[in-house]
């Protein structure tokens, strides 16, 4: 009976090490600065085009596991839409505000599926000790985001 509580504890100590979770996306909806330049979130810029997602699931680990389900991230326009549009995306943790650092999935990325789901499972290539007001963008291997997370600021799963 111990050994099963501590199996059991071990575990849920484990599940509570997160650096970050987010629960839901938001599609990018680009908008241009009066130069003409597209908008950015932390220095990371947007794609010409919206697009939309239906929903992300992002769990990031201390140890830099990332572990990320997205479904529907589809074009929001034009007559490529409702397509993958043929991309491939990756995960970047931003933490920091005024200094902030990119902690990125491999960024050959993976394949989007033609109805817009995506899973990446992978690690960050440098894992921050902490990270202050992250930020989870979903980008394309051109660099650009096409959506974000949103930060699940509860312990609940």
């Amino acid at each position: 009976m111990v050994f099963a509580l501590g199996i059991v504890g071990q575990v849920s100590a484990q599940e509570r090490d997160f650096l970050a979770r987010f629960d839901g996306g938001i599609g990018v909806i680009p908008a241009t600065n009066p130069d003409g330049q597209p908008t950015t979130v932390r220095g990371v810029p947007s794609p010409p085009g919206p697009w939309r997602i239906a929903s992300l699931r992002a769990d990031i680990d201390t140890y830099g596991r990332v572990k990320i389900r997205g479904r529907g991230l589809l074009i929001a326009q034009g007559s490529s839409i409702g397509t993958n549009f043929n991309q491939r995306v990756f995960a970047t943790l931003i933490c920091g505000v005024t200094a902030p650092t990119q902690h990125s999935t491999d960024k050959g990325g993976v394949a989007i599926e033609p109805n817009g789901d995506f899973r990446i499972d992978g690690t960050l290539d440098q894992v921050p000790a902490e990270c202050q007001s992250p930020v989870l963008l979903i980008r394309n291997t051109g660099g650009f985001w096409f959506a974000a997370g949103i930060p699940n600021l509860t312990d609940e799963d």
